[in-house]
């Protein structure tokens, strides 16, 4: 097996927050060196604890959620010794991250064609809420509002609408912004110059919203809040609870799997029902069919079900909680060992494997606050 793909690649990350450092640590765990380079008062999720942890640390959970792999240095880009500092480590760095409002980065000198000019292989990386035309700042949940994402988060039309329980659009964005890198890589291996790479909250979330956004270009029609249950499959998303107090969710894609499913609940009849044997006649008949499978599913014992479920292919599985999904065995090889100075295991963000390189069987921990 050869070493990691990026060994040797420098990046310099001044981006905070979610977003920006989640693509610092992908870097990290295919081999690059990340060196965060942190205002004097730190990363501000360095201070973002939980009821459940100790004040006397600044690597908090949600800091530890994006930091791994990385050194730390403290920069005031404030000061002209410290933007004199970063001109330095840029001109020899490979790629930058950043997070800047629009205008910031100028004020700082340390936008693109300032660090460019030293530097024209240098790829830079420029997260922003709306774009480089806009000098609003972008913030997560202000996002899952603005975009569509928390109106059809609701439990159902007419109720409030709920923001999801992860960053979600920072995370859709942090991948935008890994797959731009990793082309600008490729397209500087052919002709030797960097790249300016700008990518937005807002546009990332507008592309994420796939077949919810299709549905409303093709037909007119906003998309309305349907809980988890799904706008063109039926049962697909709708929680249920067994006899025996399992939650669990079907997904069920196809008139055939319907059929399956209908014969491990020892109904086949409703397979033949004109109202339920093809899926335009499930949708049509939501309510009814909900009705049935919700009683009929408070009858069975959920684990028997489920095994008799996988048996006949019909996608189905119970509602895990955080920590219930992290201690099964398919998820071990997600998760970092813990160290000496981090007793805590991490999580990875590279969620593919190769043939050409191995997985990083460990990474230092998140620093301390201008820990090297």
């Amino acid at each position: 097996m050869s070493e990691l793909p990026l060994h040797g690649l420098r990046v310099l990350e001044l981006a905070s927050v979610l977003a920006g450092p989640q693509v610092g640590q992908f870097l990290a765990e295919l081999g690059a060196d990340v060196l965060k380079l942190e205002a004097p008062a730190g990363d501000v999720t360095r201070t973002w604890r939980t009821a459940a942890e100790p004040a006397d640390s600044t690597v908090t959970a949600y800091f530890s959620s994006a930091n791994w792999g990385k050194r730390s240095r403290i920069l005031d880009l404030t000061t002209a010794a410290g933007q004199q500092e970063l001109h330095a480590l840029a001109a020899t760095a490979d790629i930058v991250l950043t997070s800047y409002k629009p205008g910031d980065a100028e004020k700082l000198r340390a936008d693109y064609a300032t660090l460019a000019a030293r530097n024209p292989r240098l790829i830079y990386g420029s997260i922003t809420g709306y774009g480089p035309a806009s000098p609003r700042s972008g913030y997560d949940a202000v996002l899952q509002a603005e975009t569509g994402f928390m109106h059809l988060n609701a439990p159902g039309p007419g109720q409030l609408p709920q923001k999801m329980p992860v960053a979600l659009l920072d995370v859709l964005t942090a991948h935008q912004l890994k797959e731009a890198v990793l082309l600008a890589l490729y397209q500087r291996a052919r002709t030797g110059h960097g790249s300016l790479l700008e990518v937005s909250l807002h546009d990332s979330a507008l592309a994420s919203l796939a077949n919810q956004a299709a549905t409303y270009l093709v037909t007119g029609h906003d998309p309305q809040p349907l809980g988890s249950g799904h706008p063109s499959i039926v049962p697909y998303g709708t929680v249920y609870r067994a006899a025996d107090g399992t939650r669990l969710l079907l997904a069920v894609g196809s008139d055939g799997q319907f059929r399956q499913l209908c014969a491990v609940l020892a109904r086949p009849g409703w397979a033949t029902d004109a109202r339920f044997s093809t899926n335009p006649a499930r949708v049509a008949h939501r309510q009814e069919l909900e009705e049935l499978l919700r009683a009929r599913l408070a009858e069975v014992p959920g684990a028997g079900l489920l095994a008799a479920l996988a048996a006949r292919a019909v996608p189905a599985g119970a509602v895990r909680t955080v920590g219930e999904a992290l201690a099964q065995p398919a998820a071990r090889p997600m998760q970092l060992p813990p160290t000496t100075a981090f007793p805590h295991k991490g999580l990875r963000t590279v969620a593919f494997r190769s043939s050409s390189w191995p997985v990083a069987a460990e990474l230092p921990p998140p620093p301390e606050l201008a820990q090297q």
